[in-house]
């Protein structure tokens, strides 16, 4: 199994997205690289901890590819917006990957500088190593799964993708989205 870290406003809906999608072997809510040792929630809204609202995912890199992942991720945010996502701002609620595998590193560049070409802003996605993560407290843990009619950021309609999403590997994301070169040259 391999790991991944993303921040993505709530976390609540976040979690709720990645858990849908085939492949995705278990998620759990928490903060991430931020100051101190297991926060509250209610510190982590003071804006003080530098603590972002970040969803664990484990995977299976059979079924399903880092590239793919974060491409689904990229769909589910506002790549340029600071510290703010949907209706919720502050500090927790940045967008950020996460690491803790450096050979993840390049694939995740790549997967950036991509996302980047489609935007005049810089993108406000934090990129870094995973420097620690607090699971939050369980009534956040599958917080869409038991609330269903709770509050989320993210509209039903990316759901419902997540759902039928036909998950890829590294390899066949870059087959089917790589130039061929032949038809390139001409």
């Amino acid at each position: 199994m391999k790991e991944l870290y993303l921040a993505g406003g709530c976390f609540w809906g976040t979690e709720h997205f990645f858990r849908q999608i085939a492949g995705v072997v278990r998620t759990e809510v928490g903060y991430a690289n931020g100051i101190g040792d297991h926060p509250t929630y209610e510190e982590v809204c003071t804006d003080t901890t530098q603590f972002a609202e970040t969803v664990h995912i484990v995977y299976d890199p059979t079924r399903i590819g880092l590239r793919f992942l974060l491409q689904m991720y990229f769909q589910t945010i506002d790549p340029v917006s600071v510290n703010r996502q949907g209706h919720d701002t502050g500090t927790q609620y940045r967008t950020g990957i996460y690491y803790t595998d450096a050979a993840d590193r390049p694939v995740i560049e790549d997967m950036y500088r991509r996302e980047q070409r489609k935007y005049y802003h810089t993108l406000a996605v934090e990129l870094l190593p995973l420097t620690n993560f607090f699971p939050a407290e369980d009534y956040h843990q599958d917080y869409l799964v038991n609330n269903p009619d709770g509050y989320c950021h993210l509209p039903l309609s990316l759901f419902r993708m997540a759902r039928e999403a036909r998950p890829l590997t590294d390899e066949e994301w870059m087959a089917e989205n790589e130039p061929n070169t032949e038809e390139a040259t001409r």
